[in-house]
Order: C-alpha cells, then structure tokens, then sequence
C-alpha cells in the first residue's frame, strides 16, 4: 500500500474521530487497514530496546511498521486542523441541529455494535451493565476536577484514545461526554498548545498501555467487550440529546460556567420552559442523516 493512500485512509480516520459517533477504529476497519494499525500499536513494547541494540534505529522502524503510522499520522492531524474550523462554526451557529446530527450518528453506533453480538446471554447484560456504570462515572470525572487546564486534557487524551483501538465509539464522542468537546476544538483550531501537548501526552500514554490491553480483550472476549460498549453508548445518550436544561453546575475561573448535570426534555417542554424554538423538524432530520450515515458505512457480516 502507497503512501497516499495510507494517507488518504488517516485523513478519513481523523474526520471519524473528529465526528462524535463514528469511530476512527471502525474506518479503520472498513478501508482494511485495522490489523495492520493494531499490529502496528501492539510493537511498542520492551523488545524495542533489544532491536534498537542489534539493529539500530532503521530496525525499530521496521519492527514498529514506522512507514505506515507516519503517513497514517499524518492524514489524521490534516484533516484535524482543516474540519476544526468547519465543527466550530457550526457549533456556535447551528447547536442544535449539530447535536441532533451527532446523537443519530451515535443511536446508528449503538445498532452496528449490537450487531456484532450474535447470542445475548447473562454475561453479556452483566458486561453492557459494567459498560454504562462507566459511562456515568467518565460524565463526572473530569467535570468535578473543577477548572480546564493541562491535566485535564492530558487525562482526557488517555481516555479518548481507546476509539483509535476497537470500532464502534469514538474519541470525540468520549471528549462530547465529559464536556471537553468544543474546548477541545477551540485549542485545535486556535493552536493553543498548552492544551494540545497534553492531550497528546496523554493519548500516547493510552495508546501505549490500552493498546495491549483493548487488543486482548478484543481478541479473546469479543462480544463481551462490545457488549460493554453498547451499555456505554446507551448511557452516554443523554448527554447528547439536543433539548436539555442545566440543573446543576458550580463556577469556575473567570466566572465561567461548569456544567455537572443537566436534565433532558421533550422538544416541546423545551419551548416551553426556555422560550427559544426547539427547531423540531431540521434537528430530526440531521438525526436521520446521521443515523443513516454511520449505517451505510458500517461493516456488514459476511
């Protein structure tokens, strides 16, 4: 496979992550290149240093597929920097519809999970249970740390990389649900590296503990593993529901607003109990198109 066209498959996987509810693991899957890019991960580990002794730097190059996360890298961080621009935009001017895009892009995640789990048992239900637990703790974590800074980024850099190893959930979708979404947008479009160097640390600290660790249990229990994230994906929804109210929250630095709870109403309600329009009929139907988009592009079983 040719530079450019691992390329390409990076810039495709950037845009995933970038997108709550498609996964860059799931593209990844679906243009060929998932084994590749876990072989590829699974290589950092303590026989680099034996290889580095015996063959040098070119060695360790080869052993860690160097060629191709490069130019993997590479188109993951073009198409970062170019769409950052384009999602903060439509964050700031149109918020609803780009919540009800997102949350039909992850309720369209939730059924292609589902799907890879052929037989539910007890077991299963036990592990989506553990799954949303998780969910819920994850929601107010880092919002009780209180202020955004570093720290918080470089713990959410650890968290969110785990999309880049098992399809079906993505990084953005992780960042939308513990609130650092569109901070996190802000500090890619705006280049400010105080945060970004963080979150790099800590997704390289992820990747290189979580990617031995995701790729066993993908390995050897499967569907409990899906079915751990199917329960995640299914409790995470309320954070993305397009109408809801702040209930709780405390201020930080500034005097900025630090949401810790919210409460979700039905479209109606919300015109109700805000005044502002709830935008019913183009919020439904970016749901649907995201919905449809992320069906479209799932792996089908052979």
């Amino acid at each position: 496979m040719r530079a450019w066209q691992i390329f390409i498959r990076g810039m495709a996987m950037g845009a995933a992550d970038l997108v709550p509810g498609i996964s860059g693991g799931t593209i990844a899957f679906i243009t060929g290149i998932y084994e590749r890019l876990i072989n590829a991960l699974r290589s950092f580990d303590w026989r680099l240093y034996s290889t580095w002794k015996q063959q040098g730097l070119k060695g360790v190059w080869q052993s860690i597929d160097g060629f191709f996360l490069a130019s993997l890298l590479g188109g993951v961080l073009t198409t970062l920097v170019l769409l950052s621009h384009l999602i903060s935009w439509l964050l700031n001017t149109y918020p609803y519809q780009l919540d009800g895009f997102f949350f039909g892009l992850v309720t369209g995640s939730a059924l292609v999970i589902s799907r890879q789990i052929t037989r539910w048992t007890l077991a299963h239900l036990f592990f989506m249970g553990l799954g949303a637990l998780f969910a819920s703790f994850i929601s107010l974590l880092l919002p009780s740390m209180g202020n955004i800074t570093g720290t918080t980024f470089f713990f959410a850099g650890m968290i969110s990389i785990c999309a880049m190893i098992l399809p079906g959930i993505s990084g953005s979708f992780l960042l939308l649900v513990m609130g650092l979404y569109a901070p996190f947008v802000e500090a890619i479009k705006n280049l400010h590296f105080v945060f970004l160097l963080p979150f790099v640390g800590g997704a390289v600290s992820g990747l290189l503990v979580f990617s031995h660790v995701l790729g066993w249990l993908f390995d050897h229990y499967r569907a409990a593993t899906f079915a751990a994230l199917l329960g995640f994906v299914i409790a995470s929804l309320k954070h993305i529901w397009p109408w809801q109210i702040l209930t709780r929250y405390r201020i930080g630095e500034n005097d900025k607003v630090i949401p810790l709870d919210t409460q979700v109403l039905p479209p109606w309600e919300y015109f109700q109990i805000t005044g502002e329009p709830s935008n019913l009929i183009s919020v439904t139907a970016f749901t649907l198109i995201g919905w449809l988009l992320v069906i479209y592009m799932a792996p089908h079983k052979d």
